[in-house]
């Protein structure tokens, strides 16, 4: 027993790393292991023998399972040193400035554009990003050769050859949930739709997939007087200027009649731009009196009720209040970019507090 204690105590000692550690205790106290076998042999012995032998086996085992134990966890510390040296840090250097994540300007101005039809009472509706056809066209009185409907236009989802039900695309406007929000909720009505829509566009400002919001009022007695008041209050609070003039001009949208696209009077003076002064003009907007087949759409009486429609595109308005030139780089990730442009957490807009910076 003396000659298997040294033995094994020595090359306990003299292991190198965990594996030929655990070798050694395989060899020694395994099932197979030279002491293991020492004491099987105590069944062979007379009682006296096994009296005899049978402490000094059980502290021999003892003995070698406690050099174990200690050669690991000094194989451990070892370790544990020598990875230390290589992942130092010197305490000494100063500490990096706290770092915080940035709200995006699309989200901004998201919440922007709520916090100030929320206080003239439009709630906020949402609806699904893959419309049927009926929604993103038919209901809004979109004739079948229309250009909006071309492929070459917008994203069509898949189908299998053969199938024939309606297709679904990915809405090239939020107003698909203008419909859903007369079905459900009926009239009278007032609702705004933020959200992405998508077409298959892309230069410095259009992207293929941007963000708009979409807003609807449906009454008894609602005309384009209450829309051109909604909308100037809503300039004036968005731009956080005392006033405004803008320049209502004929159009022709199928979902309302009439129709007219919005133009705000502005300067460009400087390469800078300001609100309600100067002679130019800049459109920032679609509207009008929401056509009659469109309410019929949604459920709801075109005799007795009327309303009406708007749309603006929110990365527009994104870009002409805080100077961003470029309408990809919205979506290009680039942090540089967002630390510039981009918004503190706590900066949530409301009207009484200021809506930016």
């Amino acid at each position: 027993m003396d000659d298997l204690r040294d033995k094994y105590i020595k090359l306990i000692s003299e292991a190198r790393d965990e594996a030929a550690l655990e070798d050694l205790r395989v060899q020694a106290v395994g099932k197979k292991g030279e002491v293991s076998l020492k004491m099987r042999e105590l069944g062979k012995m007379t009682p006296e023998e096994r009296q005899a032998a049978g402490p000094k086996l059980n502290a021999l085992k003892d003995e070698i399972n406690s050099a174990l134990t200690a050669k690991k966890a000094a194989l451990a510390d070892a370790a544990l040193d020598e990875r230390l040296k290589t992942e130092w840090l010197d305490v000494t250097l100063p500490g990096r400035p706290r770092r915080s994540g940035t709200i995006h300007p699309v989200s901004q101005v998201t919440e922007e554009v709520t916090a100030i039809f929320a206080d003239m009472g439009f709630s906020v509706a949402e609806g699904p990003q893959i419309e049927s056809d009926w929604h993103n066209f038919d209901a809004l009185n979109i004739p079948g050769h229309h250009p909006a409907r071309a492929e070459m236009d917008t994203f069509y989802m898949h189908r299998e050859e053969g199938d024939n039900r309606p297709p679904h695309v990915l809405r090239t406007h939020t107003s698909p949930v203008q419909i859903r929000s007369m079905e459900l909720a009926g009239a009278p009505l007032r609702v705004i739709c933020p959200g992405r829509v998508y077409r298959a566009d892309y230069d410095q400002t259009h992207t293929p997939m941007f963000h708009q919001v979409e807003g609807l009022a449906v009454d008894t007695d609602i005309s384009m007087a209450n829309l051109k008041w909604c909308l100037e209050e809503f300039v004036k609070a968005f731009f956080e200027v005392d006033a405004v003039e803008l320049r209502f001009r004929a159009s022709h949208f199928p979902f309302t009649e009439p129709s007219a696209e919005v133009d705000i009077r502005c300067s460009w003076e400087g390469g800078t731009l300001k609100i309600g002064e100067g002679d130019d003009w800049m459109e920032i907007l679609g509207s009008g009196m929401v056509h009659p087949k469109v309410l019929m759409a949604g459920n709801i009486d075109p005799a007795y009720w009327q309303g009406f429609a708007f749309g603006i595109g929110i990365d527009r308005l994104a870009m002409l209040k805080y100077g961003i030139p470029d309408l990809r780089a919205f979506f290009d990730s680039d942090l540089r970019w967002l630390r510039h442009y981009g918004f503190a957490a706590l900066d949530v807009p409301t009207l009484h507090g200021g809506l930016s910076r």
